[in-house]
């Protein structure tokens, strides 16, 4: 028997079982999968001389993150490399809105699109130099962020209060008209909105791309050497070394419920696993209530919630080997390891629409990596290892271009979308088809066969809408890692603070564990006293409370 099971090896497993372990806990991590890593895994299936990240691939929040610096794991082999831009969103006419790094940089871009622009830009920047980092604390930190929550509440009041909170929660079309008069600042700020699900009109998208174009400005959107696969290496290999055990091809079937308490998970192979502390669930929230936890130890309410639950996109994806750069029309794209393609905010507004219509766009908004831009050991020199993906609805009804595409994704639906991705390429890089040696199609079933917590591709684990965030995560009145089960604990992206790779969901549930362990220690301990007392004084029986 181990202290804890940790059902999927995601990252916020991984994590999870880290925090677990460096507290001197056993314990034990299952994954369904052949190999560890969940959204976080590299290979070299589309070519054999190139790496390809298969899910995720730029980390911004995970380079932010205090709970993987709390982890150290360059200590485990672990490197991170920056390509010489951000981010990239090239427009038609040549023109070019670049990130960097170095703000003046940036500045200096937007200030060739409107004049003023720059300083705009700066001003931004001077907000985040205020708050920046009590965000990154109070993002992190378990729900409610008491302590750091008050502490950037103060922040907040000094750098401008209810002000700056209004500018915060507008939508990101409204914020980039508020704050910039060319197109690239706008275009900053809403392709990096929507890394989430959240349209140019959706509240609260304002301060999410501000957040994530603050990320890059300040942290990069760093890649791991060697692939995406390197960081899960990094995990697995500390957690081994604390005596953590993970355990592949072992799909967890059942949590195993006695007198309202977790007490071990049943694999489908019939292998019951104990736990002699607690069980921690790296899988989506619609997984574990009702289908590993049998309804009849849930109560009501949670049942009813999980079916008003709300997904995030799904997600397509192509993944390329190149034989040459991307011939970009916008030269600035060439150094850019995340590109955004799209014609300005008002075609973000038509493909956001359209989904929202149930309609599979015809111009797709894409996000592209030019991922040996960002780490030279991808593929051969001179060469390019390269993916994009794009967002379509989970309930197609029509599709908006002219393939007849019904979002079954057979074959010939996979390939007739992965042209229509190739042909938004085109547009800003003429001859980018040319240079194409080998592709790789993902749909989104593809996406969740390969990865269960990717319901039908929805890549952050539920909306990042407002009304699904802090304590509305995953269902109304939560907000925690706690489940109505005892020795339970939520530990994916399903939970506060959401998606991406950052580790705060399985740290939070690891933490709320070693919480519960040490009162459950202390009334046992107590109870130890008691008993002494009684045998000293003579006293026997048990009295009723």
């Amino acid at each position: 028997m181990v202290d804890a099971v940790v059902i999927g090896s995601g990252p916020n497993g991984l994590v999870a079982a880290n925090v677990l372990a460096d507290a001197g806990w056993s314990v034990e991590v299952l994954e369904e999968q052949p190999e560890p890593g969940g959204a976080v895994r590299s290979d070299r299936e589309v070519h054999p001389d190139y790496v390809s990240d298969v899910f995720s691939s730029f980390y911004p929040l995970a380079a932010a993150s205090p709970v993987l610096s709390a982890l150290d794991l360059g200590r485990e082999g672990l490197r991170w490399s920056h390509a010489p831009h951000v981010l990239a969103h090239p427009l038609l006419d040549g023109r070019c809105a670049v990130l960097d790094r170095d703000r003046a940089v940036t500045a200096e871009v937007l200030e060739g699109f409107a004049p003023g622009d720059g300083e705009s830009w700066l001003g931004l920047c001077r907000i985040w130099d205020r708050l920046g980092d009590d965000i990154v604390k109070a993002l992190f930190a378990p729900f409610p962020p008491v302590l750091a929550g008050s502490v950037l509440a103060a922040r907040l009041r000094a750098a401008g209060g209810l002000r700056l909170a209004r500018s915060l929660v507008l939508p990101v079309r409204r914020l980039g008209d508020e704050e910039f008069l060319g197109e690239g600042g706008k275009l900053l700020l809403a392709g990096n909105a929507l890394h989430a699900d959240l349209a140019p009109e959706a509240a609260g998208s304002g301060g999410f791309g501000w957040l994530m174009a603050m990320l890059g400005q300040s942290y990069g959107f760093p890649v791991p050497v060697g692939g995406a696969g390197a960081l899960t290496g990094a995990l697995v290999r500390r957690l081994r070394s604390r005596g953590g055990v993970v355990r592949c091809g072992e799909r967890v079937a059942e949590v195993v419920v006695r007198q309202g308490r977790a007490v071990g998970v049943r694999t489908a192979s019939g292998e019951g696993v104990p736990a002699r502390r607690a069980v921690l669930a790296d899988v989506s929230a619609p997984d574990l209530y009702g289908s590993l936890v049998p309804a009849e130890h849930l109560p009501s309410r949670i049942l009813d919630d999980m079916r008003r639950f709300e997904w995030d996109f799904a997600t397509f994806k192509v993944d390329w080997a190149l034989d040459g750069p991307v011939p970009w029309t916008a030269a600035a794209a060439a150094g850019a390891g995340t590109v955004h393609l799209a014609e300005g905010v008002d075609e973000l507004t038509r493909w956001a629409a359209q989904i929202a219509r149930g309609l599979i766009p015809d111009r797709p908004f894409l996000l592209c990596g030019q991922m040996t831009t960002a780490d030279a050991t991808r593929s051969p020199p001179g060469t390019e290892s390269a993916w994009a993906y794009t967002h379509v609805p989970h309930r197609t009804k029509a599709d908006a271009g002219p393939d007849g595409l019904t979002g079954v994704w057979d074959a010939g639906e996979r390939e007739r979308m992965a042209d229509r991705v190739e042909r938004q390429v085109e547009r800003y890089a003429p001859g980018f088809r040319d240079r194409v040696r080998a592709r790789r199609i993902l749909s989104p079933g593809a996406l969740e066969a390969a990865d269960g917590n990717l319901r039908g591709g929805a890549i952050n684990g539920g909306t990042a809408s407002m009304h699904q965030q802090l304590v509305f995560r995953p269902v109304p009145g939560t907000g925690r890692p706690e489940t109505p089960v005892g020795r339970l604990y939520l530990a994916s992206a399903s939970a506060h603070p959401g998606g991406g790779v950052h580790g705060a969901p399985g740290a939070n549930a690891a933490r709320a564990a070693l919480r519960s362990g040490r009162a459950g220690a202390g009334a046992l301990a107590a109870a130890q006293r008691l008993l002494a007392h009684r045998g000293r004084t003579g006293e026997t029986g048990v009295r009723a409370p």
